[in-house]
Order: structure tokens, then sequence, then C-alpha cells
């Protein structure tokens, strides 16, 4: 009640105090507006460079299968761009060049490939990258809640692909794990850990338990 008083007793204090903070509001406040703007971009920027690690995908040694899904750029020509999915047959169906064999290449292996085929009278040293964007599923089977495909991300563990088939089931053996990789006809044992990891293509088999 004093503090009120006061400032009612004495206007003139009031309005000198008001044009001070007024100046200082002139001086600063852009210099202030200026730091938040840059501080709310360093957050920005540090979580888009978390969100682009986080969607990182296998080196270009991953070897294509059937089903996963590639995008090629050839630079200079946008007409030839496009997304492509590796065919039954392993194959993928680029315009002016045609088929190509994908399935069992590594990534790397494949744009030589394309590079290749546009070379051959088609394109002077065309510049190609090549991509994939979307990889193709991993199956798990057996003692599990949801056997099925699975679209596969990337970094999976087995730990996470038996959570996103529903976790064991009540007779599921939950030591080891079967695995048939890249396509191959032979089961290899491994941990029913995180130490394992889950590949596009894969067929993950979860034993029933003896005891």
């Amino acid at each position: 009640m004093r503090f009120a008083a006061s400032w009612k007793a004495n206007p003139m204090g009031y309005r000198a105090i008001l044009a001070v903070v007024s100046v200082l509001l002139l001086l600063f406040g852009p210099a202030l507006s200026s730091a938040n703007s840059q501080e709310a971009g360093g957050a920005t920027q540090s979580l888009g460079a978390k969100t682009a690690t986080s969607n990182a995908v296998p080196d270009a040694g991953y070897s294509l299968g059937t089903g996963d899904k590639i995008r090629v750029n050839v630079f200079g020509q946008p007409d030839l761009n496009g997304e492509y999915v590796v065919d039954g047959a392993g194959f993928v169906q680029l315009p002016l060049v045609g088929p190509i064999k994908a399935a069992g290449l590594t990534v790397t292996d494949f744009q030589k490939q394309v590079i290749a085929a546009f070379s051959n009278g088609f394109l002077v040293n065309p510049n190609i990258d090549v991509y994939v964007i979307d990889y193709r599923p991993y199956y798990i089977m057996g003692e599990v809640n949801k056997p099925g495909p699975y679209a596969y991300v990337t970094g999976m563990n087995l730990i996470t692909a038996v959570a996103l088939a529903g976790g064991y089931t009540t007779r599921a053996d939950k030591s080891d794990v079967y695995i048939r990789r890249n396509g191959s006809a032979k089961e290899v044992e491994l941990p029913a850990d995180e130490t394992t990891n889950v590949n596009p293509g894969d067929i993950v088999r979860v034993a029933e338990r003896f005891f």
C-alpha cells in the first residue's frame, strides 16, 4: 500500500522510469531477439542433425534384394530420376536402359552397373547416385504372438524385432534364436539378445522351449 501511494504521490518520477525502460528496450531489444533466434535455430539444427543420424541407412556395402526400394538420381537429367523396387526376379527396370540386375549386388556395385548402362550410347560421363529409401521386410516366425513380415528399421536387433511381433509366447525359448540371413537356406543359431542384429530380408525363427 505504501509502495502504491508513493507512485501516486510522485507521477513525474513514474513517467521518467517508464521513459528509461522504453529507451533500454529500443537499444537492447533487437539484440535479445537475435540471440533468442540464434539459440532456437541452433536447437532446430541440432534436432535436424539427430534426426538425420537416427535415419541413417546401412553403408554402401548393403546387398540389395527383392522388395528393396531405391532412388536413382541422374544429375542433369531430371526425366531419368526415379524410385524403383527390386522385382521378384531381382531386377530394376530403368528408363532407356531397361532391366538391370540388382539382387545380390551391393549398392555401390549396382551403381556402377547403372553408370555403365547409361554410358553405353545414352549419356556422356553420367553422374549418378543410387541409395536405398525403403528396405525389404524381415520375417519373424515361431513362438511370437504376431508372426509375419515387418518393416525393417535401421539398427534393429532381436529384442526390437520380437517386441514388434507382440513379444514371446509362453512356450518360447528366450535364450537362442535361429536366423536365415539374406535368403540363405541355412539357419544360424544366435543369442536371443540385443547383440543379435536383424537385417532386411532375414527370416527369424523363435523356437519352442523343451521344459
